[in-house]
């Protein structure tokens, strides 16, 4: 963590969650979920063909909060971002959304959207295929504000993947992408949870 993570202003926070809630009315799955859903504009097109295998280690139940993530702290934070990439993953696979939605805030719209999608399109039922697993890279620029929630964003890659809304839908294949995960955590029951987030594809 840097040293600016602890030199955090109400005013950057400000912003930034002023950024982050502007862009909820953009109903496009793809603006919360790079790995789930049809990609941006430019970054993919229609095919018939199948992407690389699934991951195969999947596993039987949703990956637990480790002990880094829990409380209040920027390092908490940082490790949350990383455990909430790692529900986002579980949820691709499966379907499963519920632990997802738990480390979410009720108000944050693209969880909500990451969740529905997922709940059609998944590895488990088939209809999502390929290095659809998003990897976080780097979580930077950690900001506390005076309301209690936390800016910052993190570096999140995925590979090439084939997604389809149902059986008979056309597939939709996504390249690699590096995208920034800009985001806002919110306190709840003594943990971070997401409040909200935007992808940029970089």
């Amino acid at each position: 963590m840097t040293t600016r993570n602890r030199q955090a202003t109400a005013l950057t926070l400000a912003c930034l969650c002023t950024a982050l809630l502007a862009g909820c009315n953009n109903k496009s799955p793809e603006a919360g979920r790079p790995n789930t859903a049809p990609p941006p504009s430019g970054s993919a097109s229609t095919a018939t063909g199948s992407a690389s295998k699934p991951p195969t280690d999947v596993p039987a139940t949703p990956p637990e909060r480790p002990k880094a993530a829990l409380g209040l702290s920027l390092a908490a934070a940082e490790a949350f971002v990383y455990y909430y990439s790692d529900l986002l993953n579980y949820a691709s696979d499966t379907g499963d959304a519920r632990d997802l939605l738990t480390n979410s805030d009720s108000g944050c719209e693209r969880c909500r959207l990451y969740s529905d999608f997922v709940k059609t399109s998944n590895a488990q039922n088939g209809l999502l295929t390929g290095d659809y697993h998003e990897h976080t890279k780097e979580v930077s620029e950690l900001l506390r504000g005076s309301s209690g929630r936390l800016g910052g964003s993190a570096v999140v890659t995925v590979g090439a993947y084939v997604s389809k809304q149902t059986k008979s839908a056309t597939p939709i294949t996504s390249k690699p992408t590096t995208y920034k995960r800009e985001l806002a955590l919110s306190p709840q029951g003594g943990n971070w949870v997401m409040y909200e987030m935007k992808l940029v594809e970089q």
